[in-house]
């Protein structure tokens, strides 16, 4: 089961060619969809892009998936659909905690590096995970069954949004009023933060490059990053959804990134 995508690039093969180096694979966060990441792609120079929508989302409504592993044989099925032999994965907040469980847990043959927005790790304890998924059936729930722009409204008024202000506030209640609430809420039940494993040690395994941004803004995140010692980088004038607020400085640290890993493997 394949999930739509777009695909970006000034230099994209025709239909009878094939693009023999790595693209960047964009995943987006809970709520949103492929398109958010088109302003970032559009600023990254000419390596081709592949916006995905993740179940649920976008053009990917009336797709379904039950757990990290299945939406990690997803992704594989739409790259090898779409000739992907070599990838970079990018993803914000779910999107990234679903680009770490591919590269740490999934068939990610053709993989060349990870960046990660704003993903969380995981959960340490048995405890933790289960409230955990008490507290996303009650964010679910209330996605089935109350009016979306209501429910909205208090999603961003939790604490990793504290950075917006209130027009912005309204503005992602406005941009996020199309989604489908009762697949917002399969997709938000399925992706928990309770069923994903403690990824910290996989991610100190990986053999290929990763970095973690974050805006100078999101707090619970940088402390988070710095805790675990994970390869940090902070964007400016930035919250929890960096690349939404800063899409060029967001662009130029991928550029960074893939330019200093690129130059690495190459010395190796």
């Amino acid at each position: 089961m394949t999930l739509a995508c777009r695909k970006l690039g000034s230099h994209l093969p025709s239909s009878t060619q094939q693009h023999t180096g790595p693209w960047v694979v964009w995943l987006h966060g809970l709520l949103g969809s492929g398109q958010d990441w088109q302003p970032v792609a559009e600023l990254c120079g000419d390596m081709p892009s592949l916006l995905v929508d993740l179940p649920g989302h976008g053009e990917s409504l009336s797709q379904t998936t039950h757990s990290f592993a299945d939406i990690s044989h997803q992704l594989t099925q739409t790259l090898q659909a779409n000739g992907i032999r070599q990838y970079w994965l990018a993803g914000y907040s779910l999107g990234g905690r679903i680009a770490m469980y591919h590269a740490c847990y999934g068939s990610h043959h053709g993989l060349q590096g990870l960046i990660v927005e704003g993903g969380n790790l995981g959960l340490a304890s048995n405890e933790l995970r289960q409230a955990r998924l008490q507290h996303d059936h009650q964010w679910a729930q209330r996605f089935r069954l109350e009016p979306l722009p209501q429910v909205l409204a208090d999603w961003y008024q939790q604490a990793v949004f504290a950075d917006l202000d209130r027009q912005q506030r309204k503005q992602l209640v406005s941009l996020r009023a199309n989604n489908h609430g009762p697949a917002v809420a399969d997709m938000l039940e399925a992706t928990s933060l309770g069923h994903q494993p403690w990824l910290l040690p996989a991610l100190q395994r990986l053999t290929v490059p990763y970095t973690y941004l974050c805006g100078d803004r999101d707090h619970k995140f940088q402390q988070l990053a710095e805790q675990y010692q994970l390869p940090l980088r902070i964007l400016a004038r930035a919250g929890h959804n960096a690349h939404r607020a800063n899409p060029g400085a967001f662009a130029a640290q991928v550029q960074s990134f893939l330019s200093q890993s690129s130059l690495l493997t190459l010395s190796r």
